[in-house]
């Protein structure tokens, strides 16, 4: 990394925010390592010293192969997870440095949501009922916790005085009903979707943006990443042979193409960073415009991924690093990376490459995933690490420090489904 890179993170972290936010960032980032040192902790201590010592040294080495056994772990892993919530949901994810006595967290409406779909492909493809089985628990579950105004919450499932609706995760629980419509028919998942798609269509601006984004990322600003949406609400209008809602995911894939900067870079793109989004959501949006754009046949859509994709893959490393965070001149924005952007920016490359027949991004996508592969727990004596994927490479990085957030295993198995078709 230049050393000016290096600087101006340094930078944007001590002077770009409040002394009271910097204060509250290092307390936790102090109590988190002292939670290293609890008796329960000791396997995971060694994980983050050992991972730490291989980033330190660019030290990893990507995983050639074993797609199938790690697609089959990821798939335990959530299974675990499921179990672990109790409740239908999957669990938000495992953070073993957390207050609480297991390192689960409760279950997470938004992610479950996308899950279903992931589930049920993989049982589709490999014939897996305790697969299908799982997500179908979890999309009745879904149904029990929607909100009156057919909107999902944000944040981990609470009493419903206390939930506060999204738009964004309505539109991800909505594409899980999809899934789970067309693969059982019952018109619970039908009904339910329709009261989530009707939310989305009302929800939407003049614009085309969604105005309910939620209180667990910053406000005042649009969202451009929420045009993911868009996929789940054009799914549905498939499904009910309805163009109102076709149209309307159109209008919002529309309003984020025109955030698109002319380096393909995506402004009001992150949850709480415009500045410098995660590849996180810069993959939401790029997964939106494509996915639509291929419904619709909209080549300016495959064009303005591509133009992103033009800036973004060089500056993955020849092993499948990728920086977590960019800058607007996609210089780098921070020192670690988020992995769950990094799988979800490979599926888009799987998924162009399909479309475009163009096979260097399949070759760009291989070596995200592999990459993926070597920082995906396959053994251990905590059956709670073995199969998941963390936020952050390294384990303490800026995104879900120290922890495993379920939606990147998820979004690492559907890049190893893609990676093995």
């Amino acid at each position: 990394m230049k050393p000016f890179t290096i600087a101006r993170i340094l930078r944007k972290e001590l002077c770009g925010q409040s002394p009271r936010a910097v204060y509250w960032r290092c307390a936790t980032f102090l109590r988190q390592v002292g939670a290293l040192f609890w008796p329960r902790n000791q396997g995971f201590r060694k994980l983050v010293v050992g991972e730490m010592g291989r980033y330190l040294i660019s030290g990893s080495r990507p995983v050639v192969g074993e797609t199938e056994s790690r697609m089959r772990a990821a798939v335990d892993w959530i299974l675990r997870a499921k179990a672990a919530a109790g409740d239908g949901g999957v669990a938000f994810g495992y953070f073993p440095c957390g207050r609480n006595d297991t390192g689960w967290i409760s279950s997470y409406p938004e992610t479950t949501g996308y899950i279903i779909t992931s589930l049920l492909g993989y049982s589709r493809r490999f014939g897996d009922p305790a697969a299908s089985e799982a997500a179908m628990h979890m999309a009745y579950w879904e149904v029990s916790v929607q909100m009156p105004s057919g909107a999902v919450q944000g944040g981990a499932v609470c009493p419903p005085e206390r939930q506060t609706a999204a738009a964004f995760n309505t539109g991800m629980v909505l594409d899980g009903w999809c899934s789970a419509y067309i693969h059982s028919g019952d018109a619970v998942f039908l009904e339910a979707a329709r009261r989530a798609a009707d939310f989305l269509v009302q929800d939407l601006d003049e614009q085309g943006f969604f105005q309910t984004n939620g209180a667990f990322v910053s406000s005042g600003e649009i969202k451009t990443y929420t045009c993911l949406c868009a996929w789940a609400i054009y799914r549905f209008g498939d499904i009910a042979n309805d163009d109102r809602y076709r149209n309307a995911a159109v209008r919002s894939m529309e309003a984020a193409l025109r955030q698109q900067q002319s380096n393909g870079w995506f402004a009001h793109n992150c949850l709480n960073r415009s500045d410098a989004p995660l590849t996180h959501t810069i993959g939401y949006t790029l997964q939106g415009i494509l996915e639509v754009g291929i419904l619709v046949k909209r080549h300016d859509c495959i064009a303005a991924v591509e133009r992103t994709l033009t800036h973004l893959l060089p500056k993955k490393s020849a092993a499948g690093y990728l920086p977590g965070r960019f800058f607007a001149d996609w210089e780098p924005a921070g020192f670690s990376s988020c992995l769950t952007g990094a799988a979800q920016i490979a599926i888009v490359c799987y998924r162009l490459a399909d479309y475009t027949r163009n096979r260097a991004y399949r070759e760009h996508a291989d070596q995200l995933v592999n990459f993926l592969k070597a920082h995906q727990q396959m053994q251990g004596d905590d059956p709670a690490l073995v199969g998941a994927l963390a936020g952050s490479y390294p384990l303490f990085g800026s995104y879900m420090r120290a922890g495993y957030p379920n939606w990147a295993t998820k979004y690492l198995l559907d890049a190893l489904m893609l990676q093995s078709a």
